[in-house]
Parts: structure tokens; C-alpha cells; sequence
């Protein structure tokens, strides 16, 4: 999560990120929260967060936490994998762990188009361009 466009737990100092180490503790906090075996809403309330399911999941996936060239480290590589492996055991459990199929490669992306004659005009933006795009076709 981006406190305006610093990452939380970190401000500015002379142009470089600095960890703020009250927020610091509040994200080590999430990770620790969900580690434990709390769902990301309940860990992120226990940190002192009051963020929705997918924001505290959304802060819990950024990998500047552990550090980069900007960014000082908040949060050791091995927890923020074991956060990672939990939330795919998780999604595993529940049944959720099929739903973002990686692309194969496999299918030809269409690259060539014909638009037919149109005949017909709506004085609807949107239904003279659903029209418009309904006349489109693929040449292979």
C-alpha cells in the first residue's frame, strides 16, 4: 500500500526511502498476523490496518518489502516467501488455486482484421460502437 507515492512504512529523506520504523512495525505485523494463521483481513486489523481482504493481500505480494535499490529492507526474504507458500496452500485448500491460468502460448492471437460495411447509425456513442466493433471479423 502507497501512502501518496511512498510505499507505506518508508518516507523520503534527502531523496532517498527511509524506513519509518512505527509503520515498519505494523507491516512486520501483517506478516506476522497472517503467518500465524490469520486471514489477511484479520492479520492486517491486529497490525492496526483497517484495509478490505485484497489490500492487506495486495501489500502482503510487494516485493519491496524485502528490499531493492530504492527501498531498504522491512521484511526478510524467507518471510515474505513463507507468506507467499501460505497464501498458495491456502488458495490450494480452498479450491481457489486454478482460477489465473498462465498462458501456454499455444493459441495465434488474431493479427489481421476486416471491418464490413456498416449500414447502420445509433445516435448512442456506445451502441454505434458496439455496432461498429460487431462488424469486425478475423482473417484467420
Amino acid at each position: 500500500m502507497r501512502k501518496g507515492s511512498v510505499l507505506f512504512g518508508y518516507r523520503i529523506e534527502n531523496g532517498k526511502a527511509v524506513i519509518n520504523e512505527e509503520q515498519a512495525d505494523q507491516v512486520r505485523k501483517l506478516f506476522d498476523g497472517y503467518l500465524s494463521g490469520l486471514s489477511y483481513q484479520h492479520a492486517a486489523k491486529e497490525a492496526g490496518f483497517s484495509f478490505t481482504h485484497s489490500t492487506a493481500k495486495m501489500m502482503m505480494q510487494d516485493r519491496h518489502y524485502t528490499g531493492d535499490d530504492f527501498y531498504p529492507a522491512i521484511i526478510d526474504e524467507s518471510v515474505f516467501l513463507a507468506a507467499d507458500e501460505e497464501r498458495q496452500r491456502r488458495s490450494k485448500r480452498l479450491g481457489r488455486d486454478d482460477r489465473k491460468k498462465k498462458w501456454t502460448g499455444d493459441r495465434k492471437v488474431p493479427t489481421k482484421f476486416v471491418l464490413r460495411e456498416t449500414e447502420r447509425a445509433f445516435s448512442d456513442p456506445y451502441k454505434q460502437a458496439e455496432y461498429i466493433y460487431s462488424m469486425i471479423e478475423s482473417e484467420g
